[in-house]
């Protein structure tokens, strides 16, 4: 199934509307979606629930804010980026059960402080480089929410979920020191629907 799902997005005009939902901070109409896609609002349901048949995106109803007149009131259709993960690998491999395993020993074994001085080490390096391009590449999603930068993706999402304090204490180890040398501030700031770390610029008065 993960192979089918991924296969999708090899369509130019499906990555469009996928990247451009995955980046909206709403839930994205179908009208919204054909605009940011540039193609007509019949293409684009085609593609959008083909992607949400894969499970790719969430398909939501409500009645659109805002809007007056005869058929202001019936239900549309919205999409969000699904929480499903999707990986491919050849040959199989299983890399979420060890991490969850070795989690596991973790937590009962009390190895947080050497689980984050070994974080420290592997943090992405920022310095001298665009602090959302680093992000980005790493998959955190970075935007701008006006001088913070919040990441709206945290890569180990579902051992988050499984181990919060591990995890999230992990992540933060792995951008505090890097964040510092570029001259920015990590703070967790835990918030749902993205990553429980954010960065703002270190005052240098």
């Amino acid at each position: 199934m993960s192979i089918e799902a991924v296969a999708l997005l090899q369509d130019p005009i499906r990555r469009r509307l996928y990247d451009y939902i995955a980046a909206a901070n709403h839930d994205v109409s179908r009208d919204e979606a054909a605009e940011a896609a540039e193609i007509k609002r019949p293409l684009a349901a085609f593609h959008l629930d083909k992607m949400a048949e894969a499970g790719l995106l969430d398909a939501v109803f409500r009645r659109p804010e805002g809007k007056t007149g005869p058929g202001s009131g019936r239900p549309a259709k919205f999409y969000r980026r699904a929480e499903a993960e999707f990986a491919v690998s050849l040959p199989a491999r299983d890399y979420r059960t060890l991490a969850t395993v070795l989690a596991e020993v973790t937590e009962h074994a009390g190895f947080e402080k050497a689980i984050a001085k070994a974080a420290a080490q592997h943090g992405p390096a920022m310095a001298d480089r665009d602090p959302l391009e680093v992000l980005r590449e790493r998959g955190y999603e970075p935007y701008l929410d006006g001088a913070v930068i919040r990441l709206r993706n945290c890569p180990f999402h579902q051992l988050a979920v499984d181990f919060p304090p591990l995890v999230c204490g992990l992540n933060f180890a792995l951008l505090e020191g890097v964040a510092a040398e570029a001259g920015w501030t990590a703070r967790m700031d835990p918030a749902p629907g993205r990553c429980c770390v954010s960065l703002s610029k270190t005052n240098t008065d």
